[in-house]
């Protein structure tokens, strides 16, 4: 089923996983973790895509698992930065063989190492969604409410969140935050550019305060002062730290459908333990509300 029909219809919760690091690792344990979400009835389950590309069968397999097997709906994403039109061609036909319908479509981000020929067929998202555009399958997007760390104003971005939707998103989901007062200003600047796609909040709880420098060099996010506080004091304690991280997911996400956002997607590293805990403390909202 297409992703954004479904979002048309109710409120969506939804995870992500990733494939193993190493192309010919076991795949194994990323089963066991689809079976455990697939107990939480999920709208759908996406299934990240290496930076390098190399990682895409792996990504293909566990996508049709997702949909053959669990019987959930799959979001494949595809970079482009990497890929050739030939290596996107490869992974569009095993997508198709497997009976995939939807493609998350990223640009990806670019390795410190990276040569001026990184990008040499898709220089950003929106080149690799047109390319798709032969193909029948509902592309998702991507967008950040923070703002992309290489565009240098907000509007800058939203020019190019706008750009997505005119190559054919029919959805985005934001890149993580731990303030909602982003994706807010989000959701009120992107209406005023004219985006009319759903944008999903993406929420990965901060559970191991050892996350916490990666999460803002990775993608920027910024970390309220009264939770940082809290990791702060209770570092050295694991249990606390997790207790901390799972209650503000949970804060992040009450405050976030009550104002209306169209559904959660969760990035939990691959662990299902974290998205049952979320989900049985939510369990009332999710049945009340979605």
């Amino acid at each position: 089923m297409k992703i954004d029909e479904i979002i048309r219809n109710k409120k969506t919760i939804s995870f992500e996983v990733f494939p193993p690091k190493k192309e010919n690792a076991e795949v194994s344990g990323i089963y066991r973790t689809i079976d455990n979400l697939r107990q939480l009835n999920p709208d759908f389950i996406s299934v990240t895509y290496g930076a390098s590309g190399s990682n895409s069968k792996n990504t293909a397999e566990i996508a049709s698992y997702i949909k053959n097997v669990a019987k959930i709906e799959a979001l494949a994403h595809l970079t482009g930065g990497p890929s050739s039109y030939q290596d996107v061609d490869n992974v569009v036909a095993e997508l198709k063989n497997n009976n995939i319908e939807n493609i998350l479509a990223l640009r990806g981000d670019k390795p410190v190492d990276y040569t001026a020929d990184y990008c040499r067929y898709f220089k950003h998202a929106t080149d690799l969604m047109e390319y798709l555009s032969k193909y029948d399958f509902t592309l998702g997007a991507a967008c950040y409410p923070e703002g992309h760390s290489e565009c240098r104003t907000l509007y800058e971005d939203l020019l190019n969140m706008k750009k997505k939707e005119e190559a054919g998103a029919k959805f985005f989901i934001t890149q993580i935050f731990y303030d909602n007062s982003y994706y807010y200003r989000l959701i009120n600047e992107a209406g005023k550019v004219g985006i009319k796609s759903p944008i999903i909040p993406g929420i990965m709880p901060l559970t191991n305060s050892k996350n916490i420098k990666r999460i803002m060099t990775m993608c920027g996010s910024t970390i309220p002062l009264e939770f940082r506080n809290m990791i702060e004091i209770y570092s050295e304690k694991p249990s606390v730290m997790e207790e901390i991280g799972l209650n503000y997911a949970v804060y992040q996400i009450i405050d976030l459908i009550a104002k209306g956002a169209p559904g959660i997607h969760l990035y939990i590293m691959n662990n299902a333990d974290i998205a049952k805990e979320i989900h049985c403390r939510l369990r009332r909202v999710f049945s009340e509300l979605f």
